[in-house]
């Protein structure tokens, strides 16, 4: 480890004391996307106490902090806020039972996505370089967003002006708690995370009295053709070796038994790695959904709709490298390599609107015993909860420890060093 890194992370003691407290906090009391007034204002109130320049409502509920520290490179690091309606069953006895409205109905709420986890260790790896900037030249962006789940956060705040409103940016980095052992982080170059596209489908029948199928177009009949046939898209239509996944995640048609309805909606979700792949399978897809109409006669052309739109995550080798060596100098054989990961993101629309590379990496958020032995046992994916489940809660430490040095040391891998281990202390 550097002599800057050592001197800079010694300060993790002050961080540890309100840590653990503002992560449960969080935790308690999660916001769906678009809804993270109170999150923003803690994340506000914290980064003041930090000494930033903070910036609020950016792109709805955004918060920005501004580090100025001299002269040196822009670094900007970047943190999700938004939660997901699932009903919390982790039993931590700070565990949600938060609810909210969503077109008219009451929903669960639950932060199963490790967001709280990351606006966490972003609020203390600002800490930690504000208390130490005798250390280290230069300016630490810290971006909040919201609205990640829904695809459309990054993009709110870049349409609000973010660009303008921070300047010139020379690195963008983020990290996500992942399902592998607390303590660990983990770098991957290249494509990372997947591009999604949420596809709605909707076909036209005939209805007609269930006894009287022969006087209708049956569009039931018509949507399970078209899910069966869908299954070929990735076996038969992507090259082996090229990553993509096509699923059907919803049917919805009728209200009866005995009424054959007028229409089926089928909700898909698809992931890919490329641009020709994506495209591909779309052509694809829309393809099929035509020919299965003519087939069954279908009375009306079929509707399309994109939602829910993630790029793919690709990151820059070079500032991936750079990353991965300092977490190599520090973490030991606590650093590997990340999987390629079937999940999405939209953090790369911010780094693409500034122009700047990038480089996005995994901390581990489960308890090492608990993945040791599930890891003995081959059920790994079978006993440890994964992102989005009910069951996914990290465990704080070493989590938050873990994350916080990370952003600390991938930010040092550019902020200007300054003195040495023999300038202890700092501004605080």
């Amino acid at each position: 480890m550097s002599a800057s890194s050592s001197s800079v992370l010694a300060c993790l003691d002050g961080v540890r004391g309100w840590q653990g407290e503002l992560y449960r906090d969080l935790h308690a009391h999660p916001e769906l996307s678009h809804q993270e007034h109170r999150t923003a204002r803690l994340v506000a109130g914290r980064l003041t106490e930090s000494r930033c320049e903070v910036h609020e409502g950016v792109g709805g509920t955004g918060v920005v902090g501004v580090l100025h520290n001299g002269d040196g490179p822009v670094v900007l690091l970047r943190a999700d806020m938004d939660a997901l309606p699932v009903l919390e069953a982790t039993g931590l006895t700070y565990a949600s039972v938060e609810k909210a409205t969503v077109d008219g109905a009451e929903v669960p709420v639950m932060h199963a996505c490790g967001h709280d986890v990351h606006v966490a260790c972003l609020l203390g790896a600002v800490d930690v370089l504000a208390r130490t900037q005798s250390h280290w030249a230069g300016t630490v962006v810290a971006v909040f967003q919201p609205a990640e789940e829904v695809a459309d956060g990054a993009r709110g705040m870049i349409e609000d002006g973010l660009v303008d409103l921070v300047g010139p940016v020379d690195v963008a980095l983020c990290q996500h708690v992942l399902p592998f052992p607390a303590g660990h982080v983990a770098t991957r170059p290249g494509p990372t995370l997947a591009a999604a596209d949420s596809m709605r489908i909707t076909v036209h029948g005939r209805g007609a009295h269930g006894s009287m199928p022969h006087a209708a177009v049956d569009p039931v009949v018509l949507a399970a053709m078209i899910v069966v046939r869908l299954q070929t898209v990735v076996a038969r239509e992507v090259r082996p070796g090229d990553p993509a996944v096509v699923t059907v995640g919803s049917i919805q048609a009728g209200t009866k038994s005995n009424v054959i309805p007028d229409s089926a909606t089928i909700l898909l979700n698809i992931r890919t790695y490329g641009e020709a792949t994506r495209t591909a399978i779309l052509d694809a897809v829309e393809r099929i959904v035509n020919a299965e109409c003519a087939a069954s006669g279908s009375p009306a052309p079929a509707e399309f709709e994109l939602f829910d739109r993630f790029p793919v995550t690709d990151n820059d080798r070079q500032v991936t490298e750079r990353v991965a060596a300092a977490f190599a100098d520090h973490f030991g054989d606590r650093a590997g390599e990340l999987p390629l990961q079937t999940a999405s993101e939209d953090f790369s629309d911010i780094p693409t609107a500034f122009g700047v590379p990038y480089t996005y990496w995994g901390i581990g958020g489960i308890d090492p015993a608990l993945y040791g032995k599930a890891e003995a046992a081959g059920r790994i994916a079978q006993d440890l909860p994964v992102n989005h489940s009910a069951e996914f809660g990290p465990v704080i430490e070493p989590t938050l420890e873990t994350g916080t040095t990370a952003l600390v040391v991938a930010a040092l891998a550019w902020l200007t060093p300054v003195g040495g281990a023999d300038q202890a202390g700092s501004k605080a």
